[in-house]
């Protein structure tokens, strides 16, 4: 099951601060270089989701219809909309 952006950007901090804070001895055991490559792909999903969002948001600012958008990103108007939610702004 997809995770939510906001999923993905914990997770991707959550990566980092196990690696970073990764002992001597945990080292050994488990090999830090794979797991900082995983952090680091992590990382890129959670930029790459944040840059699909703010497209999204440009998208719908420019008067693209959900389903113009769902369209484009293969899934629902519905879908589409649900993952990305358009930010209540303050009055």
């Amino acid at each position: 099951m997809p995770r939510t952006r906001e999923q993905i950007e914990q997770a991707a901090r959550e990566a980092a601060d196990y690696i970073e804070n990764l002992s001597d001895d945990e080292v050994e055991f488990h090999p830090a270089p794979d797991l900082a490559a995983l952090g680091l792909a992590l990382a890129a999903v959670s930029a790459s989701e944040a840059n699909l969002a703010g497209t999204v948001a440009v998208a719908r600012a420019n008067g693209r219809s959900w389903s113009e958008i769902g369209m484009v990103l293969g899934v629902s108007k519905q879908a589409a909309a649900k993952r990305y939610p358009e930010p209540v702004l303050p009055r």
